[in-house]
């Protein structure tokens, strides 16, 4: 049972601010494509915390071998997603703004890609969120032109040389085109869609970044996000790319902490999943290293009478044995590995007081012991009957 009677301010304050960094994990691990593995190291990890509880020092040593190992596997592994969550940081700390594209530049992108979709003419458009793109950017041409549609759709005419390429947006300005992304390796999610959709994904897999995509074969609108791959029609479009220029570019008073937040509500799951992780390794981590002081009854043993001899009574018979210690270890005491102990060897008959010293009280060498009350007892001891 948690001490949540002994909690103090700053204990609150601590599983509050884990319970915040948790969240926003948890959140970014939906969308990392590794999340199935972390989720299974994060089960390990469950396993390591109960045994370390229940004191397997070999298991313990073990998991301990074994978390070194996967440390450096795990940089390797998600190297993108880690520094891609680092630059998400900088990105926030530093209230980073990219210009964002005006109502114009969002009907004309609207116009042009309807106008391409009619024309069965390909096309794959990239709205930059908050997200670093350049190193996920190869080839290219920078431009520089403001949006229109007249613009985009030249520029994916099939007579222009860089038509299968991606139009990557800046604003209200085109920045590049026949730009080339990283390909989706989802099937599942691509579906019938060919390599532009593909190309979309695996950017939207990578960055927080919007792509549009027009398919020429069915000449059909799709809109990925998040590693979603959606068919839209041109009205959803539009309100969908108003809804994401706003949330991917918030206004200043809005921007950093305050965005958090706002967002919060949309992940109550994951913070509730967030909190009980917390609390529970605040009971674990925590609180079961915490110092504490225990009293409990111990029933008073009398060994090594004299041959002849026999005990006819002990008073008390009980021992209130305080004990210090981390909570974990407190907590494994009982009468199994706690006893007192009187040693009754150079007695005779009669009654005899004995004086109960931290000699006396056997106990787990992680404890203490603090306090003995009462510290004497009294015992009789009688000669046997079959002595004589």
């Amino acid at each position: 049972m948690l001490a949540l009677a002994a909690l103090h301010l700053g204990d609150v304050a601590d599983v509050a601010i884990v319970t915040f960094l948790l969240w926003m994990l948890i959140v970014w691990l939906r969308r990392t494509r590794g999340r199935f593995a972390l989720i299974g190291l994060g089960i390990v990890f469950a396993l390591y915390l109960v045994a370390q509880q229940l004191g397997l020092q070999l298991t313990v040593w073990l998991f301990q071998g074994f978390f070194a190992a996967v440390a450096l596997v795990m940089i390797v592994v998600f190297q993108d997603d880690l520094r891609r969550l680092f630059e998400r940081i900088a990105v926030t700390g530093l209230r980073r703004r990219r210009p964002r594209p005006g109502p114009d530049a969002v009907e004309s992108v609207a116009r042009a890609v309807s106008a391409l979709a009619e024309a069965r003419t390909g096309a794959l458009v990239v709205i930059p969120g908050r997200d670093l793109l350049d190193r996920y950017l190869e080839g290219g041409v920078f431009l520089r032109g403001r949006v229109s549609a007249p613009l985009l759709e030249s520029l994916f005419d099939t007579h222009s040389a860089g038509h299968d390429g991606a139009v990557v947006l800046e604003g209200n300005e085109v920045a590049r085109f026949a730009v080339h992304l990283p390909l989706s390796v989802d099937n599942e999610n691509l579906g019938r869609g060919g390599t532009r959709h593909a190309a979309a994904l695996g950017l939207t897999e990578r960055t927080d970044a919007l792509c549009i995509v027009v398919s020429e074969e069915r000449g059909t609108l799709s809109v990925a996000r998040n590693g979603r791959l959606d068919e839209v029609d041109a009205p959803a479009l539009v309100q969908e790319l108003r809804r994401y220029v706003h949330d991917s570019n918030p206004m200043p008073r809005e921007a950093g902490f305050s965005r958090w937040l706002r967002g919060m509500p949309s992940h109550w799951p994951e913070g509730l999943a967030a909190t009980a992780i917390a609390v529970w390794m605040w009971a674990v981590l925590v609180d079961a290293e915490a110092d504490v002081e225990m009293a409990f009854a111990v029933p008073v043993h009398v060994a090594n009478l004299s041959p002849g001899y026999m005990l006819e009574s002990i008073e008390p018979q009980e021992v209130w044995i305080t004990l210090s210690g981390s909570r974990r270890e407190v907590n494994r005491a009982n009468p199994a590995n706690v006893q007192v102990r009187i040693d009754a060897e150079p007695v005779g008959a009669g009654s005899h007081s004995f004086e109960i010293s931290d000699e006396s009280v056997e106990h787990p060498s992680d404890v203490d012991v603090v306090a003995v009350a009462p510290g004497w007892v009294e015992v009789q001891v009688r000669v046997a009957e079959d002595a004589g």
